[in-house]
């Protein structure tokens, strides 16, 4: 279902992290990644990824200048996150990004994503 695109995985839990690339590269896509903190998310090219699956808090740091950058390119990212209050990224971003509430069944990870990069 996400045959040869190259999503970029930004998540501080190792585990998970790990968890989600695999379930990626099973549906035929390439990771980027996994990426831990914003930091080194942020050396990634934009340009070199076709979505992105975003950890909303990176260990005490938003990742919105990285979901910024993205919305800015155009590239379509879906928010995997353990936030209980979602108003702000509602507000930041609207109803038209995703938000999967950690934990997420992986088939509902494969869909959403490739629902995201077919309306981007």
């Amino acid at each position: 279902m996400l045959d040869d695109l190259n999503i970029l995985v930004v998540e501080d839990e190792a585990l998970l992290a790990v968890d989600l690339s695999i379930t990626l590269e099973d549906e035929g896509a390439c990771v980027t990644g996994p990426c831990f903190s914003l930091d080194s998310a942020m050396e990634t090219s934009a340009s070199a990824v076709d979505a992105a699956v975003l950890d909303v808090d990176l260990r005490g740091t938003p990742v919105f200048p990285l979901a910024d950058r993205l919305a800015a390119e155009g590239k379509p990212f879906v928010f995997h996150t353990g936030r209980a209050d979602l108003c702000e990224l509602r507000r930041r971003y609207g109803d038209d990004v995703p938000i999967l509430i950690k934990p997420t069944r992986p088939e509902d990870l494969v869909r959403t994503l490739a629902a995201a990069v077919t309306a981007g």
